[in-house]
């Protein structure tokens, strides 16, 4: 199986939206990812983060994050994301667990 990294952009089999992988690597080498759609439209907000690359666009939902099994699915890597939204992203998705 190919290395999946943070910060990947997939299209997986069967998933018709494609995601971004929020989980770490040393996670990511157990088989599993976590991972957020990218929607095409929608509004902005805290938990709506837009990306812009060269071959995704759109809105990361960070309220909607999904555990995949990837040595059980077909996936190709679409793009990658920078360091600094994805820094963004991670803060998002922390906040949903902060206690206060």
């Amino acid at each position: 199986m190919k290395q999946i990294f943070q910060g990947d952009i997939l299209v997986i089999e069967d998933i018709k939206l494609p995601v971004l992988v929020i989980s770490k690597d040393c996670f990511n080498k157990s088989g599993e990812i976590i991972a957020c759609p990218i929607f095409k439209q929608g509004e902005p907000g805290a938990l709506h983060i837009g990306i812009n690359t060269a071959k995704a666009k759109g809105l990361v939902h960070c309220e909607k994050m999904k555990l995949f099994d990837m040595s059980v699915r077909g996936f190709s890597k679409l793009d990658r994301i920078g360091i600094e939204k994805l820094i963004d992203i991670s803060d998002a998705v922390q906040g949903i667990f902060d206690y206060v």
